[in-house]
């Protein structure tokens, strides 16, 4: 099987609802279509939502978001994702929320995930053919440029 590099979630619309007191894209709810965005490659890597039947999943360890520009409440995303890194039992990947019809970045999400037994709710390897599915996105995903975001530190600049 051939993956996009990198790979675009469908389009996506911010909902009237996700709209703070401030007339803003409610930041929680970026994450809401991050989390829609990587369930559908997850799903291609054999990590859908049946998946949780097998006794196993994968759970989110850690993320940095970084918010470019504003969106608005009648703008539609798409999402490009790109696996960064991998190995048996975690994946390094960012995601890039794009304005879909003007395709610029108005935001970026750099995540790390980890496959867990649901059993013992400790780090597991992952099965070998979904490890397969994955370093095949990989592969597909690594001569990408990656976003200047991902590894940023957060900080305060102090001149001294």
């Amino acid at each position: 099987m051939t993956f996009p590099a990198p790979y675009t979630s469908r389009e996506m619309k911010i909902e009237p609802e996700w709209i703070d007191y401030n007339g803003h894209f409610n930041m929680a709810y970026y994450n809401v279509l991050f989390d829609r965005a990587a369930d559908e490659i997850f799903a291609l890597a054999g990590l859908g939502p049946d998946y949780v039947k097998t006794g196993n999943s994968f759970f989110t360890l850690e993320t940095h978001t970084s918010y470019l520009r504003e969106l608005a409440p009648t703008d539609t995303v798409k999402i490009d994702i790109q696996v960064l890194d991998h190995d048996h039992k975690r994946v390094h990947y960012v995601q890039q929320m794009r304005h879909a019809t003007e395709g610029w970045v108005a935001c970026i999400l750099e995540v790390m995930v980890s496959h867990v037994s649901l059993v013992t709710h400790k780090t597991s390897e992952f099965p070998p053919d979904v490890a397969k599915m994955i370093a095949d996105i990989a592969a597909a995903h690594k001569a990408l440029p990656v976003p200047p975001q991902v590894g940023h530190r957060i900080a305060i600049p102090r001149k001294t």
